[in-house]
């Protein structure tokens, strides 16, 4: 009688995390497709493009605008509604469309479209990877924060000594950076669910998902953008 309810018990944490995860990929889903959508439609609109990449003014704008979504919905998520943290998740998605979208002017949409999918598999694996370990990625978590800082210190130096060889280089170590990260952030996600109030409402675990899919867009993009570097050929 006991192991049947110890295995109902269990039963019931793994439809939790499936249904929470399942939620997290969904709007993960929503947030790239708006993203690529934007940045192709974008793309060919030689207007629009050059109001923002000819204007400093419009780009930085940009910039500065994404990393304040990025700052107001991980820091003050808990204080926002539902619909609140998810219209600001769609808007980020749509202004990184409009930063990302010289890509398609940049690179050729063969190797566009074959980074993605090499991208997509490798995601896929670490997030499964995260997903079925035992192993406590908490300490990867923190090395691989810490090489993303580095990643960041090192990108801002390259913009002014405009090396190829520098820029393969974080390329390189941005891969391995976000390929970890892509592991953690799962088995976090994972131990989010599992830590959830039994009574906790449907906006809670909506932004528990936003909040979710925000990290995983986050790794998803840089990791695609570094493999870009990489595999990708320019126009």
């Amino acid at each position: 009688m006991e192991s049947i309810s110890i295995k109902r018990t269990q039963t019931q944490a793994q439809t939790l995390v499936n249904g929470f995860i399942r939620s997290v990929y969904n709007w993960m889903a929503v947030g790239l497709g708006m993203t690529a959508l934007v940045a192709f439609m974008i793309a060919g609109s030689p207007s629009i493009l050059n109001a923002i990449f000819k204007n400093p003014v419009i780009f930085f704008g940009l910039i500065i605008g994404e990393l304040i979504l990025v700052f107001t919905i991980s820091s003050r998520i808990n204080r926002m509604q539902a619909s609140t943290a998810t219209a600001l998740f769609v808007l980020y998605s749509v202004l990184n469309g409009a930063t990302l979208s010289f890509i398609f002017i940049a690179y050729t949409s063969t190797s566009i479209t074959s980074t993605f999918l090499v991208c997509s598999g490798t995601f896929v694996a670490c997030s499964i990877y995260g997903m079925a370990t035992k192993r406590d990625l908490t300490s990867l978590g923190g090395f691989m924060t810490m090489g993303l800082i580095g990643i960041i210190i090192a990108s801002v130096v390259n913009m002014f000594l405009k090396s190829s060889g520098m820029n393969m280089i974080i390329s390189y170590i941005g891969v391995l950076v976000f390929v970890g990260l892509t592991a953690y952030d799962t088995q976090k996600l994972k131990t989010m669910a599992l830590t959830q109030p039994a009574d906790a409402d449907a906006g809670v675990i909506r932004k528990g998902a936003i909040l979710g899919a925000l990290s995983l867009y986050l790794d998803f993009i840089n990791l695609f953008l570094m493999l870009l570097r990489i595999l990708g050929n320019r126009e």
